[in-house]
């Protein structure tokens, strides 16, 4: 009885070894389920801020993206209608100089045309002229020289006649105005003293219509200072020269073309 109480005893022993083993490993299990648990809510706790972090910032991209290509397509239909415009404005210059090349080339066709038809009438003017000169030159005694026509009397009158002469002949006393006119002179007068319309009036020497002469074309090289009634001009083989009025000489008369 004694054994068996023992057996018992140990055995009561043993069941609480094990219960209390059992209590404190069912206990270190709990503690470990409970810290994996922990564990596991602290890193679900972190995913889901990323999550929620990586939300926003694709958000914001997303209202960025959407900014960006909002102005974007401002600015190209800005760029398209500027373009339009300006592509509009180059047409039409393009075809403004198109038009005004085109009215050019047709002025420039008539001008041609107009140049030709005055190029053939200038040389049947010219030939006419010729002709029409070489008329003049035959009557009465007048002569050509550039665009004037010279009568040269053979007559001897003073001064004032032979003026007037030239007056019924529709021209006036001849006005030398240069060198190469008065050598002409010379030529055609044979060098003789000729009346010219050249005058004295209040003590200055003019021509006929009030012009001065050039005074390198007198003989001396200027008009003398004499007084008297030296008041009217001969030419004469060296230059102009004063004489009486009254004299009687022979004239050449002057008509301009």
């Amino acid at each position: 009885m004694e054994r068996k109480g023992a057996v018992e005893k140990i055995t009561d022993v043993n069941r609480d070894a094990r219960y209390r083993h059992n209590v404190r490993t069912e206990s270190e299990n709990t503690d470990t389920k409970r810290h994996q648990t922990l564990q596991h809510t602290g890193s679900g706790c972190v995913n889901v801020r990323n999550f929620r972090a990586a939300v926003v910032c694709l958000v914001l991209l997303c209202v960025l993206l959407l900014t960006a290509v909002i102005v974007l397509g401002v600015n190209l239909h800005d760029m398209i209608e500027e373009f339009y415009i300006k592509n509009k404005n180059i047409t039409d210059e393009i075809k403004d100089l198109e038009k005004r090349k085109s009215n050019l080339a047709s002025d420039v066709t008539k001008i041609s045309a107009t140049n030709e038809s005055l190029f053939a009438q200038n040389k049947i003017l010219h030939k006419e002229m010729e002709e029409l000169w070489l008329e003049i030159s035959k009557m009465d005694r007048w002569k050509c020289y550039q665009s004037s026509l010279y009568y040269v009397s053979s007559e001897m009158k003073n001064w004032r006649e032979s003026r007037r002469d030239c007056k019924e002949r529709g021209s006036d006393l001849i006005i030398i105005n240069n060198k190469e006119e008065q050598d002409f002179v010379k030529t055609v007068s044979g060098g003789s003293g000729f009346w010219i319309g050249l005058t004295e009036v209040k003590s200055t020497w003019k021509w006929v219509d009030d012009s001065l002469p050039i005074t390198e074309l007198w003989a001396s090289g200027k008009p003398s200072d004499s007084s008297g009634n030296k008041d009217c001009a001969v030419n004469l083989s060296s230059g102009f020269a004063e004489y009486s009025c009254d004299q009687k000489r022979k004239w050449i008369c002057e008509k301009n073309i």
